[in-house]
């Protein structure tokens, strides 16, 4: 998983038969050697512009949808409340 801010949605009116009723939004990846990288993540949990998510990437994005035919590589599965100190 990684660390990313939401800065933005994106609206598709027309995509794939698999993809109707997700909600996209733009993500800037936070900290790291990709820190800056921007993503398309599906919302599975109603984050809003500004809040700091955690992002699944990979398959593993795939099976918080539970379904495997879906063509997405990243969904926001968690809104971080704050910074753990270490």
């Amino acid at each position: 998983m990684i660390a990313a801010k939401v800065i933005d949605n994106i609206w598709a009116t027309r995509k794939a038969d698999s993809l109707r009723g997700l909600k996209f939004m733009l993500v800037e990846v936070l900290g790291g050697i990709d820190a800056g990288r921007l993503l398309i993540a599906a919302d599975t949990i109603g984050a809003g512009f500004g809040e700091r998510v955690l992002v699944c990437t990979g398959s593993s994005a795939r099976k918080m949808l539970d379904r495997d035919d879906v063509p997405i590589d990243a969904v926001i599965v968690g809104i971080i409340d704050e910074d753990c100190a270490f």
